[in-house]
């Protein structure tokens, strides 16, 4: 099978599953189509004999995960660059504009980069401590550490979010 036919196969049958996987990442549709397409092209820009969609995959999430750190990074360096002249706009309540459900995507926009990468890996993807520790290239200790602040933080936000909109008071 050539590197054509294994992308376009990859797209077609787990293209709907990496779409998702960037979306949990960065919590944007559109960053998410981006983040996939990015990756797509950085893997296969040097085509490869011998894959299969099995084994391109693991691949184009890793590029997925690093190209979503970087992007992170650059990002918040270029905003500690940019003068501080107006505070921006608070945002809303999103459970109140979703019927009072809880919003894990609005969580999960609470937490760091990196933790939000582990919460991702470890139990979307259901990874091991140690396999999610591989594939950000840090200790079991530092994503043990990570995990544990971005379970009470979200915790916390998903708590207060029940209260606030569990509809009693109204």
């Amino acid at each position: 099978m050539s590197w054509h036919d294994v992308a376009g196969e990859l797209v077609q049958v787990r293209g709907s599953a990496l779409k998702r996987y960037g979306y949990l990442l960065c919590g944007d549709r559109t960053e998410a189509d981006d983040l996939v397409q990015d990756a797509l092209v950085r893997v296969f820009a040097r085509p490869r004999r011998g894959w299969s969609v099995e084994s391109a995959e693991p691949y184009v999430r890793r590029v997925m995960l690093n190209r979503y750190l970087d992007q992170h990074r650059r990002r918040a360096r270029w905003t500690s660059l940019l003068p501080r002249l107006a505070t921006p706009a608070s945002t809303g309540d999103f459970t109140a504009a979703s019927g009072h459900r809880m919003d894990v995507v609005g969580a999960l926009d609470t937490l760091s980069p990196r933790q939000r990468a582990c919460v991702v890996l470890r139990f979307y993807e259901d990874l091991s401590v140690a396999e999610v520790a591989a594939r950000l290239g840090c200790s079991a200790g530092t994503v043990k550490r990570h995990l544990s602040e971005a379970v009470a933080r979200l915790g916390k936000v998903l708590v207060l979010t029940s209260l606030d909109g569990d509809g009693h008071g109204e």
